[in-house]
């Protein structure tokens, strides 16, 4: 007795509501094992194989590549022999698992090739009207000819409008990553009412205490350091004195997270990643310093696991790196606060016995949910990193 088992899209974070098919690793007709890749799919942050929960015989595909699927949708059929040996499935030959992808094949009408879908989509031919094609191929298949059929009747019997505007230009499809990252930043911003604080701040003599022991660090730890690693330490401290920015709205309610888990943005290619650095307010400075290093590399490489990108809790994003001074950063969604870093930039600054002096300064900006803090509360955040910073080099 053979059963049919649905393989569906899982959820692959917090936050992540659908992702899109990068590649398939196996066709209609293939074996596959238990835990055996399936797919490889992509969100905003992270590519990920898909592996396979049941072994058995593909006899459907459901998705093509470059498809975007919500959670739960159905990827593939397997079919699932119920003859075992030793608690394992048997091998199929490949005579048999060609008969079982005609045959399902032609008991599905609702079954396409990724080929023939992409072809319907390229001549406007619908889902719907897909579903309403008599296929002549065989076992009953929609082939591309009968595609090509019925969007030239199609086209034939449309009467086109009076009036058709064309926007001019060079047209970009977005990548499912930038589409992605699209999605989020539009809930984000329509769900959450964003507010900022901006506030310049002196980096002068912790600038100096890395151009004094970089070497030192370097060899002890095999990391550089950076002020990137010293804001997000300092970041990690203050939240823990400040935890409603390390927090979520859940309807009514705020949930208050445990742990600092922060996010720190990373450029890649078409758009950002944001690998998650867990526990950090328990680190130390070198701790800090190693794991940005390992995140970064590893996004940069598309090494990341799912589990890297999970469950972030708090973003920290440096728009120094681009020689920007300030930016507006867009909270990423369910997360209520960010926190954006620009160049160093030399400023003349009046010194606490009233002299002027030329320091090095960064400038701040926190963006956070007004409907979870206020801006008191904000200010006294910023000043919590500002002391943390020093603290670090005294």
């Amino acid at each position: 007795m053979n059963k049919d088992f649905n393989v569906q899209l899982p959820k692959l974070g917090e936050s992540i509501t659908s992702a899109t098919i990068v590649q398939w690793f196996k066709k209609v007709g293939d074996f596959v094992k238990l835990d055996e890749p399936l797919v490889e799919v992509s969100t905003d942050k992270v590519n990920s194989e898909i592996p396979s929960p049941v072994s058995g015989v593909i006899t459907q595909i459901k998705a093509y590549d470059n498809q975007e699927l919500d959670v739960g949708a159905v990827l593939c059929v397997i079919e699932i022999s119920s003859h075992k040996t030793g608690g394992h499935s048997l091998p199929i030959p490949s005579e048999i698992k060609e008969e079982v992808a005609l045959t399902a094949s032609a008991s599905n009408q609702d079954f396409f090739s990724p080929a023939v879908i992409n072809f319907a989509q390229m001549h406007g031919v619908s889902f719907e009207d897909l579903k309403k094609i008599k296929g002549t191929g065989e076992g009953g298949r929609v082939t591309k000819k009968d595609v090509e059929l019925m969007a030239t009747s199609s086209k034939k019997g449309h009467k086109e409008p009076a009036v058709q505007t064309e926007i001019k230009g060079q047209r970009l499809k977005m990548d499912s990553m930038r589409k992605a990252i699209a999605d989020n930043m539009v809930k984000s911003f329509y769900t959450a009412p964003h507010a900022s604080l901006i506030e310049p701040i002196d980096v002068t003599d912790v600038l100096a205490w890395i151009e004094d022991n970089k070497i030192r660090f370097l060899n002890e730890h095999g990391v550089k350091i950076s002020l990137t690693a010293f804001m997000a330490l300092a970041c990690a401290k203050a939240l823990k004195a400040y935890p409603l920015l390390n927090s979520q709205v859940q309807g009514d309610e705020i949930i208050i997270k445990d742990h600092v888990n922060l996010g720190l943005a990373v450029s890649v290619g078409s758009g950002l990643m944001v690998p998650v650095i867990h526990q950090c307010e328990l680190f130390s400075l070198e701790q800090m310093a190693k794991a940005i290093a390992d995140r970064a590399f590893r996004a940069r490489e598309a090494k990341l696991l799912p589990n890297d990108v999970k469950e972030g809790s708090f973003t920290l994003t440096n728009f120094g790196m681009g020689g920007v001074q300030i930016g507006m950063p867009i909270i990423r969604y369910p997360e209520v606060a960010i926190v954006a870093v620009g160049t160093i930039n030399k400023a003349c600054l009046p010194m606490e016995d009233d002299s002027i002096a030329i320091r090095s300064v960064v400038t701040m900006t926190l963006t956070f949910d007004h409907r979870v803090v206020d801006g008191l509360y904000g200010c006294g955040f910023i000043n919590a990193v500002k002391a943390s910073l020093l603290s670090f080099i005294q």
